[in-house]
């Protein structure tokens, strides 16, 4: 395992909310890899430590030019979009936590936006305290092969990350492809309130509007080697940690912590609107580890080919039953060789599922900190908790090791 901090404490209490009891304490996830450092800029770069330099940063910067922001609390008075290609914004010490993009007093609900580019990153800072929308891909204006990397996306009371729909009467708008989020960290405080969104009313989804990731047209899209940590609704039913649908196609989600979130990893949901038969096409779950997400650890719904395998999802006191939960149309759907740590896969869906190399059991006593969400294996874990063979979509384990011919079960490969 990589011996770099990813991050070494996040400071929470704990709480309890409907479905359970969620970790007590902070999560410690210093056994995550670190990200890379990105390289030194090239070109045109503007330096900027306050406000006002860097909103006007956004005007000013040509395509290919790297906006770097100073160590410092920035109190972001209104919605900052960015709209030139091949644009990188980031802090200029590397350093997340030292540089605060904050939403409390904006007037605006969204904070940070892209518009009509590509090829833009936002990397090694933090966002939080907003009512919307934390990162806006305006994907119905056109927005392609974005980055968000190494980021804090904290207390943000929709959407983390937010996709919006592309429009199918203009062929013109081509769906975000080739986006990648990475490295990052979403959490929240606490469960949200109806103070937080005053959109998201008893009338309306009852204070649950909320999730860490939401795209719709995900088109080639990569969300890895992230942590999410209790994204919850006012009730206990907010969206997924990740929750893609609405024609999202050959999207790759893996290596994720998802800890005391109510839903974890979403191929698509139950509600279709006009002209979507399939949420999800051809996307693939792989070596993630998920820890008491109640509402869902992973579900399927109307997906078509898609593939879940390799995880370790761990709740067994689950209430509702659903570490995998599969439901509606699901054809050509594969669910193999994950590792349950609680009840077994929960089929709600008419289609041919193929399911196999499936371990349902109690593993408590087999990971290293379960509570804490560290999945891996212990070296005494028993052999019972199953080999299976390699298979050609999952060729390395959760830690990149690549695996043997013959595996284990779940995200971890004992050493």
């Amino acid at each position: 395992m990589c011996c770099k901090t990813f991050r070494t404490v996040i400071v929470v209490l704990g709480m309890m909310i409907s479905g359970g009891a969620t970790l007590a304490g902070p999560l410690s996830v210093s056994w995550l890899p670190k990200a890379p450092k990105l390289a030194t800029p090239t070109g045109q770069v503007i330096r900027v430590a306050t406000v006002e330099q860097l909103f006007k940063a956004a005007g000013d910067v040509r395509p290919g030019g790297t906006i770097l922001v100073a160590d410092g609390h920035y109190r972001m008075p209104r919605y900052f979009e960015l709209t030139t290609d091949r644009v990188t914004l980031r802090s200029a010490s590397g350093d997340r936590d030292k540089v605060v993009l904050d939403g409390v007093e904006s007037r605006h609900g969204e904070l940070v936006g892209l518009r009509a580019c590509k090829d833009v990153m936002i990397a090694d800072l933090t966002i939080q305290n907003i009512r919307y929308n934390g990162f806006k891909f305006n994907s119905n204006h056109g927005v392609q092969r974005a980055t968000i990397r190494n980021c804090v996306i904290h207390n943000i009371w929709q959407r983390g990350v937010k996709g919006v729909r592309v429009p199918k009467d203009n062929p013109s708008v081509k769906p975000p492809k080739d986006c990648c989020i990475e490295y990052c960290l979403f959490y929240n405080d606490r469960a949200k309130t109806f103070g937080d969104d005053p959109t998201d009313t008893a009338e309306s989804f009852n204070g649950n509007y909320i999730a860490g990731i939401d795209v719709m047209h995900a088109d080639h899209w990569t969300i890895r080697d992230n942590v999410f940590f209790r994204i919850h609704g006012r009730t206990g039913e907010a969206r997924g940690a990740v929750f893609l649908w609405h024609d999202s196609v050959d999207c790759v989600v893996e290596r994720n912590v998802i800890v005391d979130c109510d839903s974890g990893i979403c191929l698509g949901n139950s509600s279709r609107g006009a002209g979507t038969n399939i949420h999800c096409r051809r996307c693939i779950v792989r070596n993630n580890f998920v820890v008491r997400c109640h509402e869902n650890g992973i579900l399927a719904d109307y997906t078509a080919d898609c593939l879940i395998a390799h995880n370790t999802i761990h709740d067994p006191a689950s209430r509702l039953k659903r570490l995998i939960r599969l439901v509606h149309d699901n054809s050509g759907l594969a669910v193999v060789n994950n590792l349950l740590s609680g009840p077994p896969v929960r089929i709600e869906t008419q289609s041919t599922i193929q399911i196999e190399g499936n371990i349902t059991r109690d593993s408590s006593a087999s990971f290293v900190d379960a509570a804490g969400g560290n999945l891996h294996l212990t070296g005494n874990a028993p052999d019972g908790l199953g080999h299976a063979a390699r298979i050609a979509r999952v060729k390395a384990d959760f830690d990149r090791v690549r695996r043997r011919t013959l595996t284990d079960v779940g995200a971890d490969q004992r050493r």
